[in-house]
Formats: structure tokens, sequence, C-alpha cells
């Protein structure tokens, strides 16, 4: 099959490299003749463990390619995915369908032959069906389908979420169409792994259905965690108690400062948009966005309390910022509320992440970046622990007790048991729904 993946960014590189490996021949479109250029030498504009030596491998064996030019990887392709940035609309909270309905007009403007015209991007219920509209008055004689392909990719783990997914839903309107998808994606279905086919609008609520809810299995569990504090309960073993029910699961029931990234903050605020367009206000939804809210400013107020109530003049570590680890994303991440409120109570705040600084020097200004959590420590009044990389994971609590000006803790990610950072040396200690000192 020849695939046009229209947009590299994170959903359009990882999926375009994906599919090249599936054995497809795949052209990746982006208008940005640098990033073009970055990806022809070999080099991923975004952080993604295995992306790299995944798309070498495929541009060697000749499968992949990149261009600027949009008609000559549309010409001839069997299938063209549109996987450009659907960014929350300002004053209103919606999805911004502004660079997806420029890629449906050229791509109609640009087809030589049958193909199916697959949105990939995350769009409001209803968006395909426009689309299709925006070819067609482009292209009155072009002959297409429509196709809605939403992505559901961790980053971090995008490619085993691309090469062995949960399922793999495709809303299709024709014969043709779905015999194509099945094309695409027949290695996945060689190895059975489910492939759900449904109408257009199905396909797109789901992708929204399925944020909203893991969005809201996150902030139930945060706020449970609230009342565990209060109450004296461990927030770890209550989640360990109800996710055992299988009706539950355990998955996304990790106490920590909130959501963020590109996908659920985004998704959540479309989502209650379509509710209120349709008269049908989302009111768990617009609650879980208000309560993720709330928590990342109540993390705020964890570490003024840990540090006697101010952080003027004190020297604060911050291990971590990007919105999880295994990427270098910092959208709508906790550390974007949290740490400019230190350096506004007047903190001097040294950052270590692995990755985060690319994007984090000009989202983080007045921060010290460092390369190594214990330089950061030493001599600080407190350490927060923002991201749970595996680098912050097992580090020597001793040492950091020793090396510090005064040995707190604010563990935001629940990492370390009490009792261990007592035995280390701690003075003070804050984690989210379990006690401290």
């Amino acid at each position: 099959m020849k695939i046009a993946m229209i947009g590299t960014g994170y959903v359009g590189l990882v999926s375009g490299v994906c599919f090249s490996d599936f054995g497809h021949e795949v052209v990746c479109v982006d208008r940005d003749p640098r990033k073009i250029e970055m990806l022809e030498a070999g080099k991923v504009p975004i952080y993604e463990p295995g992306l790299d030596e995944l798309m070498v491998r495929n541009v060697d064996a000749g499968r992949l390619r990149f261009t600027t030019d949009l008609a000559s990887a549309v010409d001839g392709a069997d299938a063209v995915f549109i996987a450009v940035g659907t960014p929350t609309r300002r004053g209103d909270g919606h999805a911004d369908l502004t660079y997806v309905m420029a890629a449906a007009e050229e791509i109609g403007r640009a087809l030589t032959g049958y193909a199916v015209i697959v949105t990939k991007s995350t769009v409001p219920v209803g968006t395909n069906r426009k689309v299709a509209e925006a070819v067609r008055k482009a292209a009155p004689e072009a002959e297409f389908d429509v196709a809605s392909n939403p992505e559901f990719l961790r980053e971090g783990a995008a490619i085993d979420d691309f090469m062995r997914p949960d399922r793999v839903v495709v809303g299709v309107e024709s014969d043709r169409a779905r015999e194509v998808m099945g094309e695409v994606y027949r290695p996945l279905f060689l190895r059975d792994f489910p492939v759900v086919y449904t109408d257009l609008e199905s396909a797109e609520m789901i992708k929204y259905a399925a944020n909203a809810f893991l969005a809201t299995k996150i902030t139930f569990i945060n706020e449970i965690a609230l009342l565990c504090e209060r109450t004296g309960a461990d927030i770890k073993k209550v989640a360990k108690g109800i996710g055992l029910d299988g009706r539950i699961g355990n998955k996304f029931l990790h106490a920590g400062p909130g959501y963020g990234g590109s996908c659920f903050p985004k998704d959540t605020s479309a989502l209650a948009r379509i509710g209120q367009e349709h008269a049908v206000p989302m009111q768990i939804t617009e609650a879980v966005i208000k309560v993720n809210d709330e928590m990342k400013r109540r993390m705020v107020g964890k570490i003024l309390d840990l540090c006697e109530g101010s952080v003027n003049g004190k020297t604060i570590a911050v291990l971590g910022v990007t919105f999880k680890p295994n990427t270098d994303d910092m959208r709508e991440a906790p550390s974007l509320t949290i740490v400019p409120a230190l350096v506004g109570g007047g903190a001097k705040v040294r950052v270590v992440d692995p990755q985060g600084k690319r994007e984090g020097e000009a989202l983080l200004p007045g921060v010290t970046w460092m390369e190594d959590p214990y330089e950061a420590a030493t001599g600080a009044d407190a350490l927060v622990i923002l991201t749970e990389w595996n680098e912050f994971r097992a580090l020597d609590l001793q040492r950091l007790a020793e090396i510090m000006a005064a040995p707190r803790m604010a563990d935001l990610r629940n990492i370390y048991p009490l009792e261990e950072v007592q035995r280390a040396g701690f003075t003070g200690y804050a984690a989210v729904g379990r006690p401290g000192i």
C-alpha cells in the first residue's frame, strides 16, 4: 500500500514510521522545510524511545521518505492520513480545525485517483463529514472516501501501542474504504489484534470518550487522595484495594499532581464544548477539568506547608518537569503551574529533567537547569519530585539528606515510603494522599 501522512508531529511521525515498518510505502509531509531536513538527516524532532532507530531502518529500506510537496505524496496514494494539530481554540475551548480543513482542501486538489482520506487527528464529532465537503468543494470530480481512525498512543510507549494495540478503531461508510483500511492494518489483523469498524461519528466519539474516562479515573483517585490526607488513610493502599476489582482495574489509579500532556486537557475541554453545543452538558467532564486545575494549585500549597509557609529566599530542587516520564512534552504539565508559583514566591529553583530542558527553558523562566539531582539538591531547602523518571526512583536518600540544607521532600508521585525517607534522615516529607512528617 502507498500511504501519504500529512503532518510530522507526534502522531503523524510515529504513525508514518510504524506503517512503513509494516511494509507499506510511506511518504510523510510537512510544510516546515527545517523539520523535513532534520528528518532526512535521520534526526527525530521529538523524544520517543526507539523512534529514531526505527525511522532510520525504514528509510534505509526505501519504505519511508519525507517531503514538503504534498501533491507528490498524494499522487497515487491508496490512503492519505491527516495527522495535523488540533489545538484548543482560544476563547471557547473547542478544537481548532484550521489545519485539518486546510489539509483537506489541499489533498482534494492533489488527488489523481481514488484514495481513502483518513483523519488521524483528534477531531470533534462531525468533522469527517466536513472534511469530505472540503475535499468535494476543492475537487468536485474527485473519487474518494473518508475514514475516521483515531490514535491511542501513549507518549513514551507509542511504538509498542501502535504495534500491539488494545484495539484499532476505523470509522468508514463504504465497503471499498473498509477494504483499503483492512489492507493498511492487515499486519495487526493477522496477529489477532482487534480492529473495530464503526460509522464515522462513533469513531470520532470513541476517542473523546476514552480520554475523558481516563482523565476522570486520574482525577477521581486524586480527589480521594485529598480525603485520605484528612482521614489518615493511605491512597496507595486504597488504590490497590479498589483496583483489584475487575470492574475498576488498577490502571490510572496513581495519585499525583494532576494530569497534563497533549491529549487529556485538550480533549476534555473539547468534549465539554461539544456537549454544550448539543445541549447535553458533560457535567462529569466539566467537573474533572475543574478539579484537575485545582489539584495542581493544591500542590503549591503542599510545598509551602513543607517549607513552613514560605519559599521566599529558599532553594528548591525540582526533579522532573515534563508531564510524564519518557517524553519531552511539556504541554499542560503540572510543572507549568507549580514551578512559576515557586519562582513567584521568591524561591531559587533548580530543575533537573532528562528531556525537559529543550522546551522547558522557554516555558520556565527564572530557573536554573542542572544535569544531576544531587548537584541540584546540594544546599537546597526542599526537594520536589514532579515527574517519576526512572532516574528519580532509586535515589540515595541518605546522601540527599546529608547534602541538603534542610532535608525535606515533597514526593508528589508517591515514589518513596515514609519509613524509608525517615530512616534516611529527612525531617520533612509530604506526599499525595499518604501520611507525611
